[in-house]
């Protein structure tokens, strides 16, 4: 069952949407997945699905900002894509709630070496 609803979470983000169910069951299963068991008290981990849901629905929903040079206005979307959660201020809130590391650590791969010793033997 989810922690948070749909206006606790549209409180926190500059959006024109009402109802984010859809992230916030994204959201929520992967905190329980991720996060439970893992030390966090149960407000924390709603504070965290609350704001993870937000960069869900950010990345649906965008917000966007205008640059203007001289007479020259483009308008450019807040965040870059393919940098989890990064990629949003809510995400970079995630990051900052989780004290695990774990959501931030997501998709990272680990890399192990293995060196053979080549050292004579005496």
């Amino acid at each position: 069952m989810a922690r948070v609803k749909s206006a606790e979470v549209v409180e926190i983000m500059d959006t024109s949407l009402t109802d984010v169910d859809v992230f916030i069951h994204a959201a929520n299963a992967l905190v329980t997945d991720r996060l439970s068991g893992q030390g966090l008290d149960d407000c924390l981990l709603k504070e965290i699905e609350r704001w993870l849901s937000a960069h869900f629905a950010s990345i649906k929903s965008p917000t966007y900002y205008e640059d203007k040079i001289g007479s020259s206005t483009q308008k450019k979307m807040v965040g870059t894509l393919g940098k989890g959660l990064d990629a949003t201020s809510y995400g970079q809130q995630v990051k900052l709630l989780d004290s695990t590391g774990t959501l931030a650590n997501m998709g990272k791969q680990k890399v192990t070496f293995k060196v053979d010793d080549f050292r004579e033997a005496t």
